[in-house]
């Protein structure tokens, strides 16, 4: 296990929140569940059914010792969930009957647990799609004030490495193509990320197959204008662009292509231009350089909700519930 996961699973058991994951039906879920209260990183709550959860656990030998299950089909709260479902989207055409249906959803009665505060978090994605996952969290959390737009990003932890050990990577699974404005938003939002679960003070770099003008497209001058955006709300952030891979990460190729950046060859932050760049890069460095990847994480949420990969190992579910766990000590 990386070192960088071990510390996050410490600081996760310094507070203890609730976490939810809403598919109980999945063993790797269950052994997660299982795992993360063995190890006392959070209080966990399962939504399913109990007597196939139990089933599941009898036949695999699966000790859920102090893990809630909960059915939405005949929870005391169920009612309650549907009918503030219902004023919270009847302004979109939501009909009181089918709020009493949706609600019956695992992922939607696990979203409207956190957003009444019966949980600080939610794990989701070994089973549901990304929009499946993020869609209730979008109508029903929505986003944190002052916040315009959602986005996803992963930890990279890269062992043995020649740079550093641990990159925030953005957006790398949700946002196909970012407008200027979001793109500046991500970078900010991945500043803090980085703050909060690498502890470490953010260095962003905008990424681009161009450094400081060595090319010149409408794709780069996009990429300018995001920067300047940065720059304009937040002067604070360490940030600079554009920069092409080797030159926001190696120092020595720093020195001849961008010799006056405060953040070219020493980047944590990597913003990619778009999604097909930011999950091409991440799935080529989780590869070939064996790293692990944990994501895609949220931000942008006013509460903490986490997509999974439907590939997902129990160690991976274990890991995200500790990022999760850490990020609601913020909310």
């Amino acid at each position: 296990m990386g070192t960088l996961i071990a510390r996050i699973k410490e600081r996760a058991k310094e507070n203890i929140k609730r976490i939810v994951l809403p598919e109980g039906q999945d063993i790797r879920v269950i052994e997660a569940a299982s795992k993360v209260k063995a190890e006392g990183i959070a209080e966990v709550i399962l939504i399913g059914n109990k007597k196939e959860i139990e089933t599941v656990c009898e036949e695999k030998n699966i000790k859920l010792n102090g893990v809630m299950i909960i059915d939405p089909n005949n929870s005391e709260k169920t009612k309650e969930y549907s009918k503030k479902l219902y004023e919270l989207r009847k302004e979109k055409g939501l009909t009181e009957e089918k709020a009493n249906e949706i609600i019956l959803e695992n992922i939607y009665f696990a979203t409207m647990m956190v957003k009444e505060g019966h949980a600080d978090g939610l794990v989701c994605g070994a089973v549901y799609s990304t929009s499946d996952t993020l869609r209730p969290a979008l109508q029903i959390v929505k986003t944190r004030p002052g916040t315009k737009c959602v986005s996803a990003f992963f930890i990279m932890e890269i062992p043995d490495s020649d740079y550093k050990s641990a990159y925030i990577f953005a957006d790398s699974g949700l946002l196909e193509f970012p407008t200027e404005e979001e793109r500046a938003e991500i970078a900010i939002e991945s500043n803090e990320s980085c703050k909060l679960l690498l502890e470490e003070e953010g260095k962003v770099a905008m990424l681009s197959y161009s450094t400081k003008g060595s090319a010149n497209s409408d794709s780069i001058e996009s990429v300018k204008k995001s920067l300047e955006i940065v720059r304009e709300k937040r002067p604070d952030i360490k940030i600079d662009g554009e920069l092409q891979l080797d030159a926001a990460i190696d120092k020595e190729i720093a020195k001849s292509k961008a010799g006056d950046s405060p953040v070219a060859g020493n980047a944590n932050v990597l913003i990619f231009p778009d999604l097909n760049a930011g999950n091409i890069g991440y799935k080529l460095v989780q590869r070939f350089a064996k790293a692990n990847a944990y994501g895609p994480i949220t931000q942008g949420l006013a509460k903490p909700i986490n997509d999974l990969s439907r590939g997902c190992t129990v160690e991976d579910i274990v890991g995200v519930v500790a990022i999760t766990a850490v990020q609601a000590t913020k909310q």
